[in-house]
């Protein structure tokens, strides 16, 4: 095959997936051999709209047809301003929300990156504070506050100027907060008060790890207090896969920095931005930049996508129960130490406790056979995670879901059989 031939070996998703994919709509995507696949993955998040969504691709070649600015730097083009109004209007005035927008690189670890900057540009402190079970991208700022093992092995060099903490709910039993106002006020702790404070509200990579909203409540009273700039990375959990637009709307908290990418777009092109509170919008002109901030035809799709998301909200909220109902009544009673957990439409099956932690990989590969496009994350991938565009029919999602219930049951009966053979 050409992609073993001359793609590098750093490929991933195409070794889980090894099929040869021809087109997509909506919730499904097709093979070259006219195969069907239920996307419960959607682009890692990118594609809370669905494949070819018909709205933003009509806007979309609308746009290209009448040779509309493809590529313009941070110039003034008339995309970006759509998009700005549309984003004002729709999200920041109906929110009271202030913040300016950086149009950063193309992807979130840009947005990331740019973040980490700005706020140590800001409190002259160089330091970060992370949680334990944290994705927030793979170049080397982002890096530095994810905290997977595998991934911060590639960088090659010490990853400094970070502390991370355990991320609440997990195996360690800790009150993080007040372990983390301990540090703070010790004197002797040895840990300096760091310019920021970088979250996930719900880690998705990390295992769909869920910060309850008195959790959130309090690490941003915390912050504000100790004044730590707090970050929230939406990139993967905002643009709705919670229900609301941000995930941390619920708190009630307003972070001083937000970023976020990936289904900001709404159609799966790259674009990132980062949300600025007005008073630490302290960037000097060019002082941080990048030749792609500027993607049109994101800005195209991106306004499109506002223009339809109180229809879209309003769906979550329905399918966000419908999956719920589904996972708890049909899929966690299939053995007694399977763990459903999620908020929205973004949920994860935890397999941590049934038989060996290889199990959820397994199911994945059994799921694919199947025609369903799941992926495993957290701690040795332990965790089945769905998130299915926030666009799938009742209908699709009941599909994938059986054939999900079909591929557990099937591969712990064969685990069984095995065993007993042994």
């Amino acid at each position: 095959m050409i992609f073993e031939e001359v793609e590098s070996n750093v490929r991933s998703y195409c070794r889980t997936f090894p099929d040869k994919f021809l087109k997509a709509k909506g919730s499904v995507l097709v093979s070259v051999t006219g195969k069907n696949y239920i996307d419960f993955f959607a682009g890692a998040g990118a594609l809370n709209y669905g494949h070819n969504h018909d709205y933003m691709k009509k806007k979309l070649i609308d746009y290209i047809e009448t040779d509309g600015v493809v590529h313009s730097l941070d110039m003034y083009t008339d995309a970006k301003e759509q998009f700005l109004i549309k984003f004002k209007s729709t999200i920041l005035e109906k929110k009271g929300y202030t913040y300016k927008i950086q149009f950063c690189g193309p992807t979130g670890t840009n947005a990331v990156e740019a973040a980490i900057k700005l706020a140590r540009k800001v409190t002259k402190r160089a330091g970060i504070f992370a949680f334990m079970g944290s994705f927030h991208g793979m170049t080397q700022g982002s890096l530095s506050v994810t905290s997977n093992h595998y991934h911060r092995q590639a960088a090659g060099i010490p990853l400094n100027n970070v502390t991370f903490f355990p991320f609440p709910g997990g195996s360690y039993g800790l009150d993080t907060l007040t372990y983390i106002e301990q540090v703070l006020l010790d004197d002797h702790s040895g840990i300096d008060k760091p310019a920021a404070m970088i979250l996930e509200t719900i880690q998705a990579e990390g295992g769909i790890n869920i910060a309850s909203l008195e959790w959130l409540q309090s690490l941003s009273e915390l912050c504000s207090r100790h004044e730590i700039l707090l970050i929230c990375d939406d990139v993967q959990v905002g643009c709705g896969r919670t229900g609301s637009f941000f995930s941390f709307e619920g708190a009630g908290i307003v972070p001083d920095l937000v970023i976020l990418s990936k289904s900001i777009s709404g159609y799966g092109l790259p674009m990132s931005v980062l949300l600025i509170k007005e008073e630490l919008d302290i960037w000097s002109p060019g002082e941080h930049n990048g030749t792609f901030r500027g993607n049109q035809l994101a800005f195209v799709t991106a306004a499109a996508a506002l223009e339809i998301w109180e229809q879209i909200e309003h769906e979550v909220g329905t399918k966000s129960i419908q999956m719920r109902s589904i996972l708890e009544d049909t899929i966690a009673p299939i053995h007694p130490n399977i763990r459903i957990r999620g908020k929205g439409m973004i949920w994860g099956i935890d397999f941590s406790q049934v038989l060996h932690p290889g199990i959820s990989q397994e199911i994945r590969d059994k799921c694919f056979e199947k025609g369903l496009i799941v992926e495993c994350v957290g701690r040795q991938d332990t965790v089945i995670k769905i998130i299915p565009p926030l666009t799938i029919s009742l209908e699709q999602l009941y599909n994938g879901c059986e054939i999900l219930k079909d591929s557990i049951m099937e591969t712990l009966r064969l685990e069984e059989v095995q065993s007993s053979r042994e």
